[in-house]
């Protein structure tokens, strides 16, 4: 495409934005309340996907040897661990670490077990961690099955749960944001749609005078990019200074120390090419659909 051409295409594009008035700000404010909700859930989703992550790495299988084993024996449990084909880390913690970390724990409460800092009841431990998360159980289950491990830990009923919630937050995080993606794609291209029937009769004479369709589909490409990135502009500067002022409440952050947000830079930036990337694209495919009907001339 011609440079010249090109920029008649920008320049008819930008005027039709100016010529249809309120049906331009009724476009913009379609896809402004919508990119805000956009941008919002997406915020939330994937900030809730960073913190299930994070809790998920989390997640480590506590392997008890039995109180008689040997030296030997406990060497070849830690080995045995090893050797298991989805196992990341295996870190050994003697009986006496295990009682020092529960005395820390517990804080004042703690106290009472010094008593037995002489004769320590508790075991040896393995601290197995998996590559994947998800493969928490299996790989508990194979170690439950070993000689000389007494007992297997590793929070069964809330690991499940954890796995099951962040499977259902992403799956139904991500249909929401497809749906009012859709939902926006559908209001643009109906505004759009207006704009064009009220022009068709200038399409049919462009077309009996030779135009192509590419020439008569541009300038709508160009009006519909630009209310996408005109309509991207205050849902842009809301959520950003919005989860500027999150991210920096440590008052209100501190109360949960679960709660590990996405740092503030680069995660803006990020966000707001994405909702600035979404806002074009919704406008371009807006136009698209809504001008197809009428180039069949």
């Amino acid at each position: 495409m011609k440079f010249s051409t090109a920029t008649r295409h920008f320049r008819e594009g930008s005027k039709n934005i100016w010529r249809n008035g309120w049906m331009t700000v009724a476009s913009v404010g379609a896809v402004t309340t919508t990119l805000v909700l956009v941008g919002a859930f997406l915020a939330l989703m994937l900030n809730l996907s960073h913190i299930a992550s994070s809790l998920e790495e989390d997640v480590q299988i506590k392997a008890l040897i039995d109180l008689t084993a040997s030296e030997t024996e406990i060497d070849e449990v830690g080995q045995a661990i090893e050797r298991i084909p989805k196992v990341s880390t295996v870190q050994f913690s003697s009986k006496d670490e295990e009682l020092e970390n529960l005395i820390s724990s517990l804080g004042e409460e703690g106290e009472v077990w010094q008593m037995y800092e002489q004769d320590n009841p508790l075991n040896h431990a393995y601290i197995v961690k998996t590559a994947d998360p998800l493969d928490t159980m299996t790989v508990a289950s194979k170690i439950e099955t070993m000689t000389n491990v007494e007992k297997v830990n590793y929070g069964q009923d809330v690991v499940q749960n954890l796995f099951r919630f962040n499977e259902y937050a992403r799956n139904i995080g991500l249909a929401l944001i497809i749906g009012l993606i859709f939902t926006a794609i559908f209001l643009i291209s109906n505004t759009i749609k207006i704009t064009i029937v009220a022009r068709r009769r200038e399409i049919g004479i462009m077309k009996l005078v030779g135009a192509t369709n590419g020439f008569i589909r541009w300038p709508f490409f160009v009006e519909g990019l630009l209310l996408g990135v005109l309509g991207s502009i205050i849902p842009i500067a809301v959520i950003v200074t919005g989860y500027y002022f999150l991210a920096n409440s440590a008052n209100v952050l501190t109360q949960f120390s679960f709660v590990d947000l996405l740092p503030f830079n680069p995660f803006a930036i990020q966000l707001s090419l994405i909702i600035l990337a979404i806002g074009a694209s919704i406008g371009v495919w807006g136009s698209v659909m809504s001008i197809r009907k009428f180039l069949k001339v």
